[in-house]
């Protein structure tokens, strides 16, 4: 991996002065990118942003070696750039999207245009502009990460591929697109520990799209509404995050995920707290009815997750997948609730869903929920 350092080194003459990040006149000398500072993050750990004169911006993320050099549309071209260096000039447009994660994002910043293609299909997406955008003809599917359709991305003047780390799943299909001039950025926003990192990514494509300032506005409104809860005492009450898959496991949260976080900021104890596995990089574990039984049976909420097996609407429902459940005391107590299949696309409202768990905690029936339903 190139260091700042060294990426400076290897452009002839550069020099580091404090400067501004917005876009000013271009270097003279094209051989030349004089840094101006780093883009300052809060929590966010899987990208760096360094800034340069010109308006330049070097999108890096450190722990898969990819380095994104954002140039301004009209800056001149920078001849002396290290091996593994891409560049991407601004407008960066007709996007091959297929992290799913990625386009709430997209859609706060007002950007849903610069997407033209989709690795989901229209039935595949619950956010309604992603949706709407895909029946309307403005979005079309080109396959899934695996096999995307590169006839239809050629023709469509694709500029980039954004994926998720599924794509190292079969990395040749990432090797042909950049072998047909089309970059592929590996996002690896799943790879933050925590709610508010993970929406920090907003900076990341505010970057890329020239819409820094209302990247920051977005990220600091949603900031803002989990600050409100910090100063609330716990609620002292304990929840599960679950799924029954179809081969009788429970899948749940390991304690260090970012559910668990919201859990935590929502004033709750999340009971798999002290579950870890280092045997892999998952979020998620399957464990055992009787395991899951013995950790979660005196939960006093138990969070179905919708987006793995499907909603529960009915504890009738609910038991049907697991009898066991019915002996846990939050079934006996009509304390379970479902998430929306939305909330793993609403990526951006993560704070929404802290402010609707803290509702649950702590009223007696909390209504109008965004992404909490009542299982009864």
């Amino acid at each position: 991996m190139i260091s700042r350092r060294n990426f400076l080194k290897a452009l002839p003459a550069s020099a580091l002065l404090l400067s501004s990040c917005a876009a000013q006149s271009a270097p003279a000398n094209t051989d030349k990118l004089v840094f101006s500072h780093s883009y300052p993050l809060e929590y966010a750990a899987q990208f760096t942003a360094d800034c340069y004169e010109g308006g330049y911006t070097l999108l890096s993320l450190p722990d898969s070696d990819q380095k994104f050099l954002v140039v301004p549309e009209d800056a001149a071209e920078v001849d002396a750039l290290p091996d593994g260096v891409t560049v991407l000039r601004q407008p960066v447009q007709n996007i091959y999207l297929v992290s799913t994660s990625v386009m709430d994002l997209f859609i706060h910043l007002d950007a849903l245009d610069t997407i033209t293609l989709s690795g989901t299909k229209a039935e595949g997406w619950y956010l309604d502009e992603a949706k709407t955008a895909m029946e309307a003809g403005r979005i079309a599917y080109a396959g899934k990460y695996s096999a995307p359709d590169y006839e239809q991305i050629l023709a469509a003047n694709c500029s980039l591929a954004i994926e998720n780390t599924m794509i190292f799943h079969t990395p040749e299909v990432k090797e042909q697109l950049e072998r047909f001039g089309i970059p592929a950025l590996v996002e690896r926003s799943s790879y933050e520990s925590g709610p508010l990192a993970r929406m920090e990514w907003i900076k990341f494509w505010g970057i890329l799209l020239g819409k820094e300032e209302l990247a920051e506005q977005l990220f600091a409104a949603q900031t803002q509404r989990i600050a409100v809860l910090a100063d609330q005492a716990p609620t002292g009450k304990t929840c599960a995050f679950f799924s029954i898959t179809a081969n009788n496991l429970a899948n749940v949260r390991k304690g260090g995920d970012y559910v668990a976080q919201m859990i935590e900021l929502a004033g709750g104890d999340y009971v798999f707290s002290d579950l870890t596995d280092s045997g892999n990089s998952l979020s998620t574990m399957n464990l055992p009815l009787e395991d899951f039984y013995a950790g979660a049976k005196d939960a006093d909420v138990l969070l179905y997750n919708s987006t793995i097996e499907g909603v529960v609407s009915t504890i009738d429902e609910l038991v049907a997948k697991c009898p066991l459940l019915a002996e846990f005391k939050a079934v006996q107590n009509g304390d379970v609730w479902c998430t929306t299949q939305s909330f793993f696309q609403q990526s951006m409202e993560l704070a929404d869903f802290v402010v609707d768990l803290h509702r649950v905690l702590t009223e007696d029936a909390p209504a109008d929920l965004q992404f909490l339903t009542h299982v009864t």
